[in-house]
């Protein structure tokens, strides 16, 4: 197989290039599933690791002109490494940690900051997908800025004020289906 040097791995990932996301899982996962499984994690814990890094990378490349100057491997592995190192804090188990081999870069905050928000928004949208039909719809057109009469023409609604006291109840079953959640701390506290 060709290798690919990291900044066309970069670019690859920057145009969603299918064959270059099969290149960096056959030529890199495994190494992440190595040590995610020597720190007490699980295979599935493995690849929610790597797709977690997959995804933050690729928002680095969109968001800036990402350059690394290391290979790819070694800076996928210290997304990984960052990523894990924060679920075995949150989980409490940081302690039990293994320092590995293989090397690895410091990497910036942004990284853990852009984790934190994937993280946060995985948790909206879970608790978003259960709410009904006409509270996701009500939500969903009141983000997009569209005025509360219009909204009620839209859904077939007799007022802009029952759409009001409707988005308001929708909201808050929103907010505390989300606060019951027992990831809701474990994330608010990331």
């Amino acid at each position: 197989m060709q290798v690919i040097q990291a900044d066309e791995i970069l670019e690859g990932l920057r145009s969603r290039d299918t064959n270059v996301l099969d290149y960096i899982y056959k030529n890199f996962f495994h190494q992440i599933k190595v040590f995610v499984n020597q720190n007490n994690g699980s295979d599935e814990d493995a690849q929610d690791i790597y797709q977690d890094a997959v995804l933050v990378i690729y928002q680095k490349t969109k968001k800036e002109n990402l350059t690394i100057n290391c290979s790819f491997s070694t800076y996928l592995y210290s997304v990984c490494r960052l990523l894990w190192l924060k679920q075995l804090e949150q989980r409490k188990q940081r302690k039990m940690f293994v320092e590995e081999s293989v090397k690895f870069v410091e990497l910036e905050d942004d990284i853990a900051n852009l984790y934190d928000s994937n993280e946060k928004y995985k948790l909206y949208q879970d608790h978003f997908k259960k709410l009904s039909y006409n509270c996701q719809k009500i939500l969903e057109l009141f983000l997009a800025r569209i005025q509360l009469k219009e909204i009620a023409r839209i859904l077939g609604f007799k007022s802009d004020q029952y759409v009001k006291k409707r988005k308001h109840q929708c909201k808050e079953k929103l907010i505390a289906s989300i606060k019951s959640d027992p990831r809701f701390n474990e994330i608010m506290n990331l």
